[in-house]
C-alpha cells in the first residue's frame, strides 16, 4: 500500500503541480498568440530603462488612432455575430463567380477603402469579407496570399491622400503641404503600387468558386442598420466629425444594450500592441545617440533611411521621428509610405493583418510569415528601385 499517496500533503503537492503547469501552458499559449504584443512590450520595457517614466510619456500615445482602432474592431466583431461578412462575401462570389475575380475585387475594394477612410480601419473591415470568401468556397489555402495582397493594398492605396495613413495625415499638418502637392508628389508611386498588385492578384489561378450551402443568406434588418450607423460613427471620428472619446464611448454604452458579446471579442492585445510601439518609438526619439545618428544619415539620404528606419520601429513612428531632423518632406513622405511594406512592424496596419490571420488560422504564422516577408521584399524593391530612378535619394 503507498501510503505517501494518503498524506495531506502529497495531495497537494499534486495539485499545485498541477496548477502550475497549467498556468506555464496558458502563458506559453498567450505568447505564441500575441507574438508581436510581447515583443512590443519588451521593445518599450527595455527602451523604458533607457529613458525613464516621466510625464512625457503621455504625449508618446495617439489617443485618436487608439480609441478609432478600439471603435472600429468592437463594430466589426458585431458585424461578424451577424453574419454580416459571410452575406457580403457571398454576394461578392456571386458576382465574379472564379476565385482570380473574387480575389482581385477583394484586393481593389481594400485599395479603395484605404484611400477614404484610413489603410488600419480598411483592412479591419475588408479582411473579414477575404476570409469569409476563402472559407464560404473551401478555398481557405488561399488565405494567407488573399490577406498579404490586401495588407500591401491597404498600406499603399492610402498613400495617394493626406488622411490615407497616419504618416501621411501628420506629415500633412507638420509640413503644411498643399494638397495638390501632396498628391502630385505621391501619384506615381501610387499608380506603380496598383499596376504591381494587379499583376499579384491575377496570378491566382482562375478556379469557379461554388458556395457552401449551409449559410443564411438574410440578415437582421434592425441590427445591420444599428451597427451601420455606429460604423460610420467610428470613421466621423477618425475625420474628426464627431470627438474620437466620444465615439468610443458611444460603443461602449451601445454595446452593452446590443451585444456584449462584440465587446469581449475586440482584439485587446493588439490595442496593447500600438501602445507599447508609441512608447518604444518615443523613447527612442528622446535618446541622444540616436538623434544624431538620424542627423548623419538624413543628410545622406532621406528617402532611403526613412525606409529602412520603417523596417525596424514603423513607418507612423517613423515619420514623427524624422520629421525633426529634415525638411525634406517630399523624400520622407515617399521614404514612410513605400516604407510600410518589407518587415512585419514596418507598418502598424500589417499587425493587424497578422493579428486577423493567426486568429483564424493559429498554427498557419509560418506559412503567413513566408508569403508575406516575400511579397513585400518584392514590392519594397520595385518601388524603391523606381523612386530612386526618379531621382528621390
Amino acid at each position: 500500500m503507498n501510503i505517501a499517496r494518503h498524506l495531506p500533503g502529497a495531495s497537494g503537492t499534486h495539485s499545485l503541480r498541477r496548477k502550475l503547469s497549467e498556468l506555464i501552458r496558458a502563458i506559453r499559449e498567450f505568447i505564441l498568440g500575441n507574438t508581436v504584443a510581447v515583443i512590443a512590450t519588451v521593445a518599450a520595457a527595455v527602451t523604458s530603462v533607457i529613458v525613464p517614466p516621466d510625464a512625457e510619456y503621455l504625449s508618446y500615445i495617439d489617443f485618436k488612432t487608439i480609441s478609432c482602432l478600439f471603435a472600429t474592431l468592437a463594430v466589426i466583431c458585431a458585424l461578424r455575430n451577424i453574419r454580416f461578412f459571410t452575406f457580403v462575401a457571398r454576394k461578392i462570389v456571386s458576382l465574379t463567380g472564379n476565385l482570380r475575380a473574387a480575389s482581385i475585387a477583394l484586393v481593389y475594394i481594400t485599395f479603395i477603402g484605404s484611400m477614404l477612410i484610413a489603410n488600419d480601419m480598411a483592412l479591419l473591415t475588408f479582411l473579414p469579407l477575404g476570409h469569409t470568401v476563402m472559407k464560404e468556397t473551401g478555398q481557405r489555402k488561399y488565405t494567407a496570399y488573399v490577406f498579404v495582397l490586401q495588407n500591401i493594398a491597404a498600406n499603399l492605396g492610402g498613400m495617394l491622400t493626406p488622411f490615407g495613413n497616419p504618416q501621411n495625415l501628420f506629415l500633412y499638418s507638420n509640413f503644411s503641404i498643399p494638397t495638390l502637392e501632396f498628391m502630385g508628389i505621391m501619384l506615381p508611386h501610387f499608380l506603380i503600387a496598383i499596376a504591381l498588385v494587379t499583376v499579384c492578384a491575377a496570378l491566382l489561378p482562375g478556379k469557379k468558386l461554388t458556395l457552401s450551402e449551409n449559410s443564411s443568406s438574410s440578415l437582421p434588418t434592425g441590427r445591420t442598420v444599428i451597427y451601420g450607423v455606429l460604423f460610420f460613427l467610428a470613421i466621423a471620428s477618425v475625420f474628426n466629425v464627431i470627438p474620437y472619446y466620444a465615439a468610443a464611448a458611444v460603443m461602449v454604452a451601445a454595446f452593452l444594450i446590443l451585444d456584449r458579446d462584440a465587446l469581449a471579442k475586440v482584439d485587446y492585445p493588439l490595442l496593447i500592441t500600438f501602445v507599447m510601439f508609441f512608447i518604444f518609438a518615443g523613447n527612442m526619439s528622446r535618446i541622444g545617440a540616436v538623434e544624431m545618428l538620424f542627423s548623419y544619415l538624413l543628410e545622406k539620404g532621406t528617402m532611403v533611411f526613412s525606409i529602412l528606419s520603417c523596417q525596424v520601429i514603423s513607418n507612423v513612428p517613423s515619420a514623427i521621428l524624422l520629421s525633426r531632423f529634415t525638411d525634406n518632406y517630399s523624400a520622407l513622405l515617399i521614404g514612410v509610405n513605400i516604407g510600410g511594406t518589407g518587415t512585419l512592424i514596418a507598418s502598424l496596419a500589417s499587425l493587424i493583418t497578422f493579428r486577423e490571420y493567426t486568429k483564424e488560422n493559429p498554427h498557419g504564422a509560418g506559412k503567413y510569415m513566408l508569403i508575406f516577408t516575400g511579397m513585400n521584399l518584392l514590392f519594397l524593391a520595385v518601388l524603391t528601385g523606381a523612386a530612386l530612378l526618379m531621382g528621390y535619394r
